[in-house]
């Protein structure tokens, strides 16, 4: 590393160690109010990404590049992250609101000890209509071979898992871990069999790095059951080096694959969803894109994102978060009521557009990593 860079490495580090907070005010509102809150675009609260923990054990360079998150990297303390019961409660208080889906994050959230008590517990949850919430989780993958069926038996729905290359010796440059894809793969199929689904795999795009898996992946999961899911390179948080000449559009990567295997479009399965869905014509599935980059779809974005330590953010892009866990761990204490009214004002007052104003050249100096707050 050269000694220009340390510098400006020291000083990400700092941000990392103390990201920027409001708090969450009003915490008085009217009590009797049973609206669900619409932000000032007009878009519904739906999805609340729980991140579990600010911990990975991958080092891939689009999300914790090890220069930045190395040995040295001071993840956060024990005692600050929110306990599974005080996640519960946020969670039941946000279902209050009109969340429906709960997304369970990291780092990589099968690292936090006894994950399968807090699904047991978010389980039980239910939202206004009476239904238990959607519940998912997001992972690497790397140990979901002996955790996929405590997970199930514990009321986890499906799942997410990142993988960006099939072949192995451009996996593991990018996990920077030395980790191969065959035990992701493995992990995989135990989700499956332990019925777990649908699940969807996620593969982030680099041109130059890994384009040319995009073909071998919708190979080998066509006709699986399992969704793959195409993701521009995107430029959240600081330390990614990310640079427009990267990304490769969903468009290209689309064409690529329907001059191999045909494509026909598909129609949205909700409100909100992050990924524009296209179908093989002969029937052997469907693939995703999200085009945080190139088309933006902040119009209807429905997603709050809680950090490990109970911090909220109203964005993914977010460069400060918002105060939830002074208020549950407040002396006085706060009922569930006074902090649904402060998150009812939090959503209410939230227009973040981040990726549309991206194309207009405006972006804040400042973003939260993601893996402090989940993908």
């Amino acid at each position: 590393m050269s000694e220009s860079t340390l510098v400006p490495l020291q000083r990400l580090r700092e941000q990392l160690r103390a990201p920027r907070t409001s708090p969450i005010l009003p915490l008085q509102g009217p009590q009797s109010a049973t609206r669900e809150p619409i932000d000032r675009l007009g878009r519904p609260l739906r999805d609340l990404r729980i991140s579990v923990t600010d911990r990975c054990n991958f080092r891939c360079g689009y999300c914790m590049p090890r220069d930045v998150f190395g040995s040295d990297h001071p993840f956060l303390p024990q005692p600050q992250l929110l306990s599974f019961e005080e996640i519960t409660r946020t969670a039941r208080i946000f279902l209050g609101l009109g969340v429906r889906k709960l997304r369970l994050t990291g780092g990589e959230p099968l690292l936090r000890r006894h994950l399968e008590r807090l699904v047991e517990q978010l389980a039980q949850l239910r939202t206004l209509d009476g239904q238990a919430p959607e519940l998912t989780l997001t992972t690497n993958g790397s140990i979901l071979a002996r955790k996929a069926q405590a997970l199930r038996d514990a009321g986890l729905h499906r799942l997410t898992v990142s993988l960006d290359a099939l072949d192995d010796a451009v996996f593991k440059r990018m996990n920077d871990a030395d980790f191969p894809v065959a035990d992701v793969l493995t992990g995989i199929e135990a989700a499956q069999a332990a019925g777990l689904g649908p699940i969807k795999v996620n593969m982030v795009v680099q041109r130059g790095v890994n384009d040319d898996q995009i073909l071998p992946m919708a190979r080998y999961f066509r006709g699986t059951g399992i969704e793959l899911r195409f993701i521009e390179f995107m430029d959240v948080g600081n330390t990614n080096a990310w640079q427009m000449d990267q990304v490769l559009p969903s468009s290209q990567v689309r064409q690529r694959i329907h001059e191999q295997f045909p494509l026909q479009a598909a129609a949205s399965q909700r409100a909100g969803e992050t990924a524009e869905r296209w179908s093989y014509a002969d029937g052997q599935g469907s693939v995703g894109f999200i085009s945080s980059v190139t088309k933006a779809f902040c119009g209807d974005c429905n997603r709050l994102r809680l950090s490990t330590d109970g911090q909220l953010f109203t964005c993914l892009f977010a460069s400060r978060g918002h105060d939830l866990r002074t208020l549950l761990r407040a002396d006085q204490g706060h009922s569930d009521g006074d902090i649904a009214a402060g998150l009812r004002h939090l959503w209410s007052q939230r227009e973040d557009q981040y990726s549309q104003l991206r194309a207009q050249g405006v972006a804040p100096e400042h973003r939260i990593e993601m893996s402090y707050i989940g993908g």
